[in-house]
């Protein structure tokens, strides 16, 4: 199966796109979607959802795993990364991509096994878990890469349970480390065509 992994923001979307079969995980790829700031704000929340639906296609991914958004002492800045987390989440609900959340807290956790970790340990654990040659660049994409690195095995399990899919998005304290939280999914995928203007950095399977 092949998982997609999203570090959410608008500025900045890093992704990354892993394989999962016969208890192993590759990268497939990984980059970044980027907007210009000059650029409006709701055409920029456009070209994210427009580059989601083409990673989405080019991909079929059959999981997404998402960073939740967490608190920022700067409320126009959660306000605006929660816009744009918005259509993203919109562009896997309208082709029927399970999505799975997971906390900052809970990636060190699970990938350092500190959750106070620095984020230059979270990125070298990362890169020796998914058996990279170096870290990931951008950062966003390095970060996309980090949830994929949690534990496919739990997500690959999630994705392919239809019970998982019914179930609450996450509970009020959300999921504890090594447990995948999945959203709702429509049940008609809805197919939009795209330019795609995605960044991407090509990795071989491996």
């Amino acid at each position: 199966m092949v998982i997609l992994g999203i570090d959410p923001g608008y500025a900045i979307v890093g992704y990354g796109v892993i394989r999962y079969e016969k208890n192993r995980f590759s990268v497939i790829d990984y980059g970044a979607i980027t907007t210009e700031a000059k650029t409006a704000f709701n055409q920029r929340l456009h070209i994210i959802f427009n580059d989601m639906i083409a990673l989405i296609e080019k991909y079929k991914p059959e999981a997404m795993a998402i960073e939740k958004l967490f608190y920022n002492t700067n409320a126009k800045t959660v306000i605006d990364v929660a816009q744009a987390r918005g259509v993203i989440m919109l562009a896997a609900q309208l082709n029927g991509v399970d999505a799975f959340e997971y906390t900052p807290l809970q990636v060190k956790q699970a990938v350092v096994g500190y959750g106070r970790a620095e984020k230059k340990q979270v990125m070298d654990m990362t890169r020796r878990i998914l058996r990279l040659e170096q870290i990931p660049k951008p950062d966003d994409a390095a970060d996309a890469l980090a949830l994929l690195s949690l534990g496919p095995l739990h997500l690959a399990a999630g994705a392919a349970d239809p019970r998982l899919r019914h179930r609450p998005a996450h509970r009020a304290d959300g999921p504890g480390p090594g447990q995948w939280s999945p959203c709702r999914s429509s049940a008609e995928a809805a197919r939009h065509r795209s330019g795609a203007r995605f960044q991407r950095t090509s990795h071989a399977d491996g």
